[in-house]
């Protein structure tokens, strides 16, 4: 297993419930991978450094994460597909 950081960025106009049950969701990805989330930091609402589907601001998360390497591409499917987030990143620690 390796370590690896997500950065996601979920679309603003979500109300606590539906974002903290988005963030539910992806780690639940992870663990039913027998991944392991390791931290979760809720960033808040920030401006994007450019419009994104006609957004300005998003919902910040970073999730420290430990994972099998070839869960990674499942898991970018995933998040590509999954119509809260707006964009992700996953970086290896």
């Amino acid at each position: 297993m390796r370590e690896y950081e997500l950065v996601i960025i979920v679309h603003p106009d979500l109300e606590e419930t539906a974002l903290n049950e988005a963030i539910t969701k992806v780690q639940g990805w992870i663990t039913d991978a027998g991944g392991q989330v390791i931290k979760t930091d809720l960033w808040g609402k920030r401006r994007l450094a450019y419009p994104i589907r006609k957004q300005t601001q998003g919902h910040y998360v970073l999730m420290n994460i430990s994972m099998e390497p070839k869960f990674g591409l499942e898991l970018e499917r995933n998040l590509r597909f999954f119509e809260p987030v707006i964009r992700f990143l996953v970086t290896a620690n």
